[in-house]
């Protein structure tokens, strides 16, 4: 197989290898591929990998050989699925490979709001503590979390993920999901009651017509004062303008967002000017183990399609 790499650049700084793929036949590696560079660099390739470039009809239609695309990513709305499916090219996902990072980069936003330890570390480093007059200057508000009710939209396996660590934080436990799964001591309620009723709010459902800025000006209306909003799953679930609105007026306490619906952020955003706002640059997936898991994954896919037993495919070739 002739493989061609299109955006090696969102995967590996070189501290990950893909070297393994080179038991499948040629690769050719590209950093980062623009999109009218497509065409000529996938015009003889019998597979694609990418994470988020955009292979839509008229980046493909060129690409005579082309059997197979594998993603980096368990997304797959940069990818023309109908074309595909037409023209008996074979899509594969990667799921589930970064259910613990994004679980964990969950807690770590929502402990920075109700820890400040970010803060606490530039107070000390900038003299802070030097110059106290106690032992213990609590200049930033702490909040125990302990007791305090989340409200979990989207209970897949990050969704569940983030259950089993509020639990073991004494957390109580909410949820809202298309349908009701069997999970000890959390409760499914209607989305309304899990907005009316949840501390915290966290997202954790995928981009799809439903979930498509879900969260606006009226959801946000519906959570409780001071409530703090928590977004690693896609940018698109959420109205930014909105949210910066929510944040601005005091109605919401803070917010930490990983993920945005332009992606990297607009130089002209308002959101790094935005009060109580925690932002990350879409890395909840990221840590070094997770992506190592992840190339695992897309070695796996295209071995069982070799042998014509292809997994994690997500269309009808």
């Amino acid at each position: 197989m002739k493989i061609v790499i299109l955006d090696a650049q969102t995967i590996t700084k070189g501290d990950v290898s893909l070297s393994t793929l080179c038991d499948f036949g040629e690769v050719v590696t590209y950093n980062l591929t623009k999109y009218e560079e497509i065409p000529q660099r996938i015009k003889d390739a019998d597979a694609v990998i990418c994470n988020k470039t955009l292979l839509d009809e008229n980046s493909l239609k060129d690409a005579k050989n082309l059997k197979y695309i594998g993603l980096f990513a368990t997304g797959f709305n940069n990818i023309d699925i109908d074309y595909c499916s037409k023209h008996g090219i074979t899509v594969c996902n990667a799921g589930s490979y970064s259910t613990n990072a994004v679980a964990q980069h969950t807690f770590a936003l929502i402990l920075e709001h109700y820890s400040n330890v970010g803060k606490y570390n530039s107070f000390c480093h900038n003299g802070g503590w030097q110059t106290a007059e106690t032992f213990s200057p609590f200049v930033f508000p702490l909040n125990e979390i302990a007791d305090k009710t989340i409200g979990i939209v989207g209970f897949g396996a990050i969704g569940q993920a983030v259950a089993k660590i509020a639990l073991a934080f004494n957390m109580k436990v909410l949820a809202y999901n298309r349908s009701k799964k069997d999970f000890d001591n959390v409760f499914f309620v209607d989305l309304d009651t899990l907005l009316k009723c949840s501390d915290i709010v966290t997202v954790h459902c995928p981009l799809n017509a439903e979930s498509n800025e879900m969260f606006d000006k009226t959801a946000f209306d519906k959570m409780k004062e001071g409530a703090f909003f928590v977004n690693t799953a896609r940018g698109g679930v959420m109205v930014e303008q909105d949210l910066i609105d929510a944040l601005n007026s005091g109605k919401l306490g803070g917010a930490g967002v990983d993920v945005l619906s332009t992606e990297p952020m607009s130089k002209t955003s308002k959101l790094p000017n935005t009060e109580n706002l925690l932002i990350t640059p879409h890395i909840a997936w990221a840590p070094i183990e997770t992506r190592k898991r992840l190339i695992d994954i897309v070695y796996d896919n295209i071995d069982c399609f070799i042998k014509g037993t292809p997994k994690n495919v997500v269309n009808n070739p």
